[in-house]
């Protein structure tokens, strides 16, 4: 049985790297790490578990809020909001926020076709599978791009802005 259980991890970390391959600069952490991180960001964190969640975006009538299990989080738009409701399906706790709130709606647009892709080819490629097995290997998809995006960090919470704001020089 020994055999067998290293034989199936074997196969889950293969197919993981397969649909990783697959989804090529769709990959949700090269993404985060060649679009958002080299933009002027700042860190956000939010109070939710490490695993998968399905969060909500509630429009009330503060503004909006993410809703994630029985955390609420304010939002100051719905873009914010589509932004970080991909990381927090992720179970990303501290991410970075562009400060450009131009580049936000393009960057959630780009993160929730990527997520909403790589879901389908993982239930493409498990559908011959039990739905235990196919929970399992979805966990260790989820856990192994929160690691590399946990890994490529979250930046400062406030960065340094290295930009005089004199305008004459005396």
């Amino acid at each position: 049985m020994a055999i067998s259980l290293r034989r199936l991890c074997f196969l889950m970390t293969d197919l993981i790297q397969q649909l990783r391959i697959n989804a090529g600069e769709s990959w949700i952490p090269q993404i985060y790490a060649e679009r958002i991180r080299p933009l002027r960001t700042r860190s956000f964190e939010m109070e939710i578990p490490e695993r998968e969640n399905s969060p909500a975006i509630l429009r009330t009538l503060l503004g909006v809020e993410l809703k994630v299990g029985r955390r609420r989080l304010a939002c100051p738009n719905f873009e914010t909001s589509r932004y970080l409701a991909v990381f927090a399906q992720i179970g990303c706790r501290e991410v970075a926020i562009p400060y450009d709130i131009t580049q936000i709606p393009l960057l959630a647009d780009h993160l929730e076709s990527s997520l909403i892709d790589l879901i389908g080819d993982l239930q493409t490629a498990t559908s011959s599978l039990s739905p235990q097995m196919q929970g399992r290997i979805r966990a260790k998809l989820f856990r192994a791009m929160r690691n590399e995006i946990k890994s490529i960090g979250a930046g400062e919470m406030m960065p340094l802005f290295n930009s005089s704001t004199r305008q004459r020089n005396n």
